[in-house]
């Protein structure tokens, strides 16, 4: 998402001060001089990088739900590491279970693996789901969470991939192509139905590189697995019934306990780069500290 540079607005300069705050030390109150947008990208770069990433091969559990085996050419990140790295890119995962995230050493997109705890979901609306009706809903959702995001509007151009049901594996898919100041990028997303809830994969990338990616990135998904008493085929009576069908799974009824088609949701998306970070001195510290505790606090008694 290379673009010319311009001046920083104000959510920007607090997306990069948690950033700093977290991985650079503290130095005098002096900004540093401006930097291209090359070794801004490198820095950036660097911070990722000194996550605590785990190269493949490697076998990896899941939330002690599922496990994902993966080869020499990603790398993975626990649940924790891999919230630090959303967060980086502007994302808002505190109220999400983040199992993990594998990155492609070569082409650089993500899987984010998340957990819906909601039960067993039926897949009798594996016929009826119109994307149609659903794609109007996330119109309506994108533009409700607009008003509650930091930075530039997000707006839906359509589908990629409409909803599909595979009985085999259980798995509900989908993509959906977004738009950000000016640029087009993809969420293509697979629900893996278990017996007590729903591991969501969200495939994380530029639009122009999916169609490549698309194969390995089904590749990935063939090598996760639910543990023993987790699968979708080991359901039995009495087990927790979900309260929504596929539709309301694609709506993003898991995460919102949207009931039926028609309620939009504030959906939820993952951005790759999210921000451009232009390095700010320490002086302008005080003031986004101060908003970050009384949010905190603010947060705490709702």
């Amino acid at each position: 998402m290379d673009r010319s540079p311009a001046p920083t607005p104000t959510w920007l300069l607090r997306s990069l001060i948690a950033v700093l705050l977290v991985c650079l030390p503290l130095r005098a109150a002096q900004p540093e001089p401006a930097a291209d947008e090359a070794a801004l990208q490198a820095k950036y770069d660097k911070i990722i990088n000194a996550l605590p990433w785990k190269t493949g091969p490697g076998d990896q559990s899941l939330g002690g739900r599922a496990e994902l085996k993966y080869s020499k050419d990603y790398r993975f990140l626990d649940s924790a590491g891999a919230k630090s790295r959303l967060k980086m890119s502007g994302n808002h995962v505190e109220k999400r279970d983040i199992l993990g995230m594998v990155e492609h050493l070569q082409d650089k997109w993500w899987v984010v693996f998340e957990f819906d705890e909601i039960g067993y979901v039926k897949d009798d609306e594996k016929d009826k789901l119109n994307a149609d009706k659903i794609l109007a809903s996330y119109r309506e959702g994108i533009e409700a969470e607009n008003k509650e995001r930091d930075g530039p509007p997000t707006h839906v151009v359509g589908w990629h991939t409409k909803p599909n049901y595979n009985e085999q594996t259980h798995n509900l898919e989908w993509a959906i192509i977004f738009e950000n100041s000016g640029e087009q990028y993809v969420n293509y997303r697979v629900k893996l139905l278990g017996r007590h809830g729903v591991v969501d994969g969200t495939w994380v990338g530029d639009l122009k590189a999916l169609d490549t990616a698309v194969t390995q990135f089904r590749q990935v998904l063939q090598d996760f697995k639910y543990k023993s008493g987790e699968t979708y085929a080991e359901y039995r009576a009495g087990d927790k019934i979900a309260r929504y069908g596929l539709g309301a799974l694609v709506l993003g009824g898991a995460t919102l306990g949207a009931a039926k088609l028609g309620l939009f949701p504030a959906v939820f998306l993952f951005f790759k780069k999210g921000f451009k970070f232009i390095i700010v001195g320490i002086v302008a510290l005080g003031a986004w500290l101060k908003r970050l505790v009384t949010g905190r606090r603010r947060e705490s008694a709702e």
